[in-house]
């Protein structure tokens, strides 16, 4: 690999990247063992450095627990819980094929994983581990994809990745696989993407990401080789940041 774009990265993926196509639910072994050939390929050509968020949408939903009448706060919380389960999963497929991986989680779970302190995490990555970061915020009323802007700047990536399945390759006009006349955008800014309403990350995400000047990148996760593409700057997904 010639030089990449980008030294140190934050990969955000959803809890649905780590189910079976079919049913959207569960955990199917040959994707997150995919996603992690990916990952370590990478890693094995490149000096690039990865921090990796997981969402757990997969096993539970918090908002899709509280529209049933839980408490929100405890349906959260279980949503965390979930994150933590997929953590592990990739963890386990890194270390299978030889890549160093450590989960450090914003919940304490001394006997599952670190607690999340940035320096450690920082210095994971220096050593060439992949840090997954588990649990969100540790706090319930937070997306993952909020947890996913504050941790890539707590430990200075400096792009967000945000891995899309499905086969949506970035951020369209309209859902590709609803509206055969959206058409995709390749560069755009946070404001647009906000006051157009374009599904990306949340408001809370976007504006922290614009505030704090954070490239955020949304390309195909589950093609192969896109990640190392993304990491070279090819134009493959959509690059949202301050000026188109």
């Amino acid at each position: 690999m010639t030089e990449p774009k980008y030294s140190r990265v934050l990969l955000k993926l959803s809890g649905e990247a780590f189910a079976p196509n079919d049913t959207g639910y569960g955990i199917d072994a040959e994707k997150v063992a995919a996603l992690a050939q990916e990952i370590a390929k990478v890693r094995s050509t490149s000096d690039v450095q990865f921090a990796i968020v997981v969402g757990g949408g997969n096993i539970f939903r918090g908002m899709a627990g509280a529209s049933r009448g839980m408490d929100r706060a405890r349906a959260d919380y279980m949503g965390m819980l979930a994150t933590v389960i997929n953590a592990l999963a990739l963890q386990d497929a890194f270390e299978a094929i030889g890549q160093s991986s450590r989960v450090q989680t914003a919940i304490t779970m001394a006997q599952v994983a670190e607690s999340y302190i940035p320096l450690r995490a920082i210095r994971h990555m220096e050593k060439g581990r992949v840090v997954i970061f588990a649990a969100g915020t540790g706090m319930p009323f937070i997306t993952t994809d909020t947890g996913a802007a504050l941790r890539a700047a707590e430990v200075g990536a400096q792009a967000v990745l945000k891995g899309t399945h499905s086969g949506v390759d970035g951020i369209y006009t309209a859902d590709p696989r609803k509206d055969k006349t959206a058409t995709k955008i390749t560069h755009t800014t946070y404001l647009d993407v906000i006051n157009k309403g374009l599904k990306v990350m949340d408001s809370t995400a976007l504006t922290f990401c614009m505030d704090n000047d954070l490239p955020i990148v949304v390309f195909d996760v589950e093609t192969p080789g896109n990640i190392e593409k993304v990491l070279m700057g090819d134009d493959i997904g959509t690059t949202v940041t301050n000026d188109a």
